[in-house]
C-alpha cells in the first residue's frame, strides 16, 4: 500500500488481544472466582425430588455453618437465652482480630475457610438445579471456585476489616433483588428441566452470576481475603 506520492505506507497495527482495551494492560481478575460447567442434560427424576434428596447434605452444611441457641438458668432461677454465631461467625471474628492485631492470615485457617466455602457453594448449586451431581465434601466436581491467598502485609489494610461490612451495604441491597430474581429463575428452570431435560442457558448464566456476585462480596466483607471492592457485575 502506498500514498499518492508512491511512498509505501506502514501496515496498520494489529488489534489488541482479548481482554485488552485501548492498548493498555488487561484488568486483573477479581481474587474470588466462580465457574460452573453448563450441563448438556439434566435428570428429570432427581430434579423433581431435589428438595427431598438434598436433605442429608443440607443438614451437614447447616450444622457446619448454622448458629445455635440455648437456655441457661441463672442462680436466681431465671432462664436466659444465649446464642452462638457458629463456625462462620467465628471465622469472621478471629480473622478480623488476626489481621487487626497480628497482620497475619494463617494458611491453614484460610484453607479451611476456602474449603468450607467450596462445599457450601456445591450444595447451593445442587439446590439451584445447576448440577445433577450430589455435592461432595472433597471434590470440586463441576463447581470451580477459587479465592487467592492474600499477603496480609502487602495486600490488606489492617483497619479496613472493621468497616468492610458497612462498605458492602450497597451490594447487600442489590443482592436482595438479584436473589429474588434467582429464586424465580430456579422455579422456571425446574419446570423447563421436567419437560425438556435442559436448563435454559440464560437462566443458568443468571443464577451462576448471582452466586458469583455473592461470593465476591463474601470474600471481601466476611472472609476478608481482599481489599479490592467487589464489582457490580454478574460476570
Amino acid at each position: 500500500m502506498s500514498n499518492d506520492a508512491g511512498t509505501p505506507l506502514a501496515p496498520p497495527p494489529p488489534p489488541p488481544p482479548p481482554g485488552v482495551t485501548g492498548g493498555g494492560p488487561p484488568a486483573a481478575p477479581y481474587p474470588a472466582r466462580l465457574e460452573i460447567a453448563y450441563p448438556a442434560q439434566l435428570s428429570r427424576l432427581t430434579t423433581a425430588f431435589r428438595l427431598i434428596l438434598v436433605i442429608p447434605i443440607a443438614i451437614v452444611i447447616g450444622i457446619l455453618t448454622g448458629s445455635g441457641t440455648q437456655y441457661v438458668q441463672t442462680s436466681d432461677g431465671e432462664w436466659v437465652q444465649t446464642s452462638t454465631g457458629g463456625i462462620t461467625g467465628a471465622l469472621f471474628m478471629v480473622t478480623l482480630l488476626m489481621i487487626l492485631f497480628r497482620r497475619r492470615y494463617p494458611r491453614w485457617w484460610f484453607d479451611f475457610a476456602l474449603e468450607l466455602t467450596r462445599f457450601a457453594t456445591r450444595v447451593a448449586a445442587y439446590i439451584a438445579l445447576l448440577t445433577d451431581t450430589y455435592p461432595s465434601t472433597v471434590d470440586q466436581q463441576s463447581v470451580s471456585l477459587d479465592i487467592e491467598y492474600p499477603d496480609v502485609e502487602r495486600d490488606l489494610n489492617r483497619w479496613l476489616p472493621l468497616v468492610k461490612w458497612f462498605l458492602a451495604i450497597p451490594h447487600y441491597v442489590v443482592l436482595i433483588f438479584l436473589a429474588i430474581g434467582a429464586f424465580f429463575a430456579v422455579v422456571i428452570a425446574w419446570f423447563a428441566i421436567l419437560f425438556t431435560g435442559r436448563y435454559p442457558r440464560g437462566l443458568f448464566d443468571y443464577v451462576v452470576g448471582v452466586t458469583r456476585w455473592g461470593l465476591r462480596v463474601n470474600a471481601y466483607a466476611y472472609l476478608l481475603t481482599t481489599d479490592r471492592y467487589p464489582p457490580f457485575s454478574l460476570r
